[in-house]
């Protein structure tokens, strides 16, 4: 059987918790549940750093603004873990080019990495930070609810990944407005922070007509 609909999902789970997707597929290769893991994933070395990524990754993807800034980050490193991920479960079943897999699951992680990202931009807009913890919780419950999944199930797994990828884009595009009023909070606080460093105020206008400024 092809191993394209495990690459997809494995693409659209890295984009949002590389490190899980990395630290699951280890796990069920080396545990025996599956023989589509191949064995450079089941290095004991790759799954501690991968535990220990992905203990850092639960804690800062709880904080209000770390957790936009960790995503910034993984802007580059999500996508490349699909590739690469994709590429290694190809190699191992040897269904579908590997180069082909590499695309699939990079372009797929970066697209699931863009709505993880913007919407953790949107909530962060709310003053309250348990949105965080919850959306959090979600997002690992989720990936690894799917991964296994996709472990047994792999073509159902991807049309799952398929719809939440497509419905993650849809919210993206209603959560526009929240995003950008995200960076004009944060340019605005740059601003202060800078204006407060240097000791400067700023300069505020007169009122229309009567030829004076007022600072």
């Amino acid at each position: 059987m092809s191993v394209l609909p495990l690459v997809f999902t494995s693409g659209w789970a890295s984009g949002i918790n590389a490190y899980a997707v990395v630290l699951l597929f280890g796990v069920f290769g080396a545990t025996g549940l599956t023989d589509e893991v191949p064995a450079s994933l089941q290095r004991t070395d790759v799954l501690v750093a991968a535990g220990v990524l992905f203990l850092c990754e639960a804690v800062a993807d709880k904080i209000p603004y770390v957790d936009s800034i960790w995503d910034s980050v993984h802007t580059v490193i999500r996508p490349v873990a699909g590739a690469v991920v994709g590429a290694l479960l190809a190699g191992q079943s040897g269904s579908l080019p590997e180069l082909a897999a590499g695309a699939i699951g990079g372009s797929t992680a970066l697209l699931s990495h863009f709505v993880k990202a913007g919407t953790r931009m949107a909530v962060n807009t709310t003053p309250e930070p348990f949105s965080n913890v919850v959306l959090s919780l979600a997002e690992d419950l989720g990936v690894a609810a799917i991964v296994t999944f996709a472990v047994f199930h792999p073509v159902a797994a991807s049309v799952i990944a398929a719809v939440l990828l497509l419905s993650g884009l849809a919210i993206l595009v209603f959560l526009a407005r929240r995003i950008r009023r995200f960076w004009r909070r944060r340019s605005q606080r740059r601003e202060e922070r800078r204006l407060a460093a240097t000791g400067a105020r700023p300069r505020a206008r007169g009122l229309p007509g009567d030829g004076s400024e007022h600072f």
